[in-house]
């Protein structure tokens, strides 16, 4: 009968290793809609800036502020939240059209917000943006 305790142990550990591994999956799930955040949009209108700042055809990332904004025509801005929709991650650079999530590798359209690669699979969140007082402004309200 000495056998059936480490017999039992080893199931036990096992049933732990499984139990751990399952919690790590569902952490980086490509199932999120929008990863960790609880707000991934500003709640309140924010001040980002002079819009010539953008190039007509490009991006500006405004970590702080969470949201990336495009100007895919003059005078023609679109916002999007800047935090990744896989995980949460604020996104930390704008290259060759897209928004890089420096977390996992996922990396979004900045014209669209679609994902162009994972492990996000959900679009950012658009966030409305306007010009007021020559400035722009992203978030309600705008």
């Amino acid at each position: 009968m000495s056998g059936q305790p480490a017999a039992r142990r080893t199931v036990l550990k096992g049933a732990a290793l499984a139990g751990a591994a399952g919690l790590g999956v569902a952490a980086c799930s490509t199932d999120s809609k929008l990863g960790h955040a609880e707000t991934p949009t500003p709640t309140a209108p924010v001040a980002l800036g002079a819009p010539e700042e953008i190039p007509v055809g490009g991006a500006k990332l405004y970590r702080e502020q969470r949201v990336m904004v495009s100007c895919p025509a003059k005078g023609e801005y679109k916002a999007f939240s800047a935090q990744c929709t896989h995980a949460g991650c604020v996104l930390d650079k704008i290259e060759d059209g897209h928004g890089n999530c420096p977390c996992h590798g996922s990396r979004f359209n900045v014209m669209t917000g679609q994902p162009v690669h994972g492990p996000a699979t959900v679009p950012l969140p658009s966030v409305p943006v306007r010009v007021k007082d020559g400035k722009l402004v992203a978030g309600p309200d705008a």
